[in-house]
């Protein structure tokens, strides 16, 4: 005996009106958007065409246009030529005074030291000390193709203030040239050292830089690499000629 499928049921009308009445007002939603785009189209095409059409009839203004955009040009290449040329000699003028350099803090100092190398020569001369640095808080290339990795401990009390001691040597030395590649590896301090530091700075190849040397450096007279002795061999042998 065959069993009748129970009869489909049906929607109610009221439900099946409601969807209908959905995808009604969809596709109004989808039209008048459509044409609210089509009308932004035809309204932007009408203003670059009349545009076009009046700069055709009123070919000065092109002209015009196009000498301002030059002399500002030129102006822009101008300023910026003179700025990197004040900012050169401002590097070349720089002088410190050792009472200067006391009066800032630590971070100052380092930039200090950062800026004392640029006048010099180093372009590539940038601040890195802080949390982590391992060692270096200014690093530069010379003239000559050095590298240089500099720790500055700056003391507010200047002379009068503690001593640098070995400790600090110890960390540079192990950082300077293996981690960071230093060729010449430098404590600046504008206090003073303990004498346990200058032996072990020659035996280890490092470089001292206390405050009668700093004095000499900040002034003015002589570059870093003219001041020390026992340098490394310049990297570019070419540069001395």
């Amino acid at each position: 005996m065959t069993r009748r499928r129970p009869p489909a049921r049906r929607r109610p009308a009221a439900r099946r009106g409601r969807a209908a009445g959905r995808r009604t007002r969809g596709k109004q939603a989808a039209r008048i958007e459509g044409v609210g785009l089509l009308l932004i189209v035809v309204a932007g095409v009408s203003v670059a065409v009349a545009v076009v059409q009046w700069l055709a009839a009123h070919g000065w203004v092109l002209v015009v246009l196009g000498v301002t955009a030059a002399g500002a040009a030129v102006a822009w290449a101008h300023w910026r030529g003179q700025h990197a040329r004040w900012a050169r000699v401002k590097e070349r003028g720089l002088r410190y005074q050792l009472a200067q350099l006391d009066a800032l803090g630590h971070r100052e100092f380092e930039y200090a030291v950062r800026d004392l190398m640029k006048r010099d020569g180093c372009r590539d001369a940038v601040q890195v000390g802080g949390r982590g640095d391992n060692g270096a808080d200014v690093k530069a290339t010379d003239p000559l193709g050095r590298r240089w990795v500099i720790q500055c401990k700056h003391r507010r009390a200047g002379w009068s203030g503690s001593a640098i001691g070995t400790p600090d040597l110890h960390v540079l030395n192990g950082t300077g040239r293996q981690l960071h590649g230093g060729d010449v590896i430098v404590l600046v301090t504008n206090g003073r050292f303990s004498s346990k530091c200058p032996p072990y700075a020659k035996s280890q190849r490092l470089h001292l830089v206390d405050r009668h040397l700093l004095g000499e450096w900040a002034a003015g007279s002589r570059p870093l690499w003219e001041i020390l002795n026992r340098l490394p061999p310049p990297r570019k042998p070419s540069a001395l000629s």
